[in-house]
């Protein structure tokens, strides 16, 4: 798994050479939002939405049970940039 507060495509580059399943998630080079934490949940990058791109490929290799993906969605309500709070504190956030 790999996640940028950038650009998706340099870590999508090395896909080749990394074995197995490797996923990718990034903000496409840009933000929306006047908050750190709001952009990196819409753009699926913060720690929930990790762990769910993480459950989703799991769920596909029958590794975790059908629906843990969909219960984690809900669970941490990730169709909600204003639930977001990764990033929301310290630095330049």
């Amino acid at each position: 798994m790999a996640t940028s507060d950038f650009d998706y495509l340099i870590p999508d580059q090395i896909r080749a050479w990394i074995p197995g399943d490797h996923a990718v998630l990034g903000a496409d080079g840009f933000g929306f939002s006047d908050s750190r934490a709001a952009a990196r949940r819409f753009f699926h990058i913060d720690g929930p939405s990790t762990a769910a791109k993480v459950l989703e490929r799991l769920e596909l290799a029958g590794e975790v049970p059908t629906g843990s993906l969909a219960e984690a969605i809900e669970r941490y309500r990730l169709h909600d940039v204003r639930a977001g709070t990764s990033g929301s504190t310290g630095g330049d956030a």
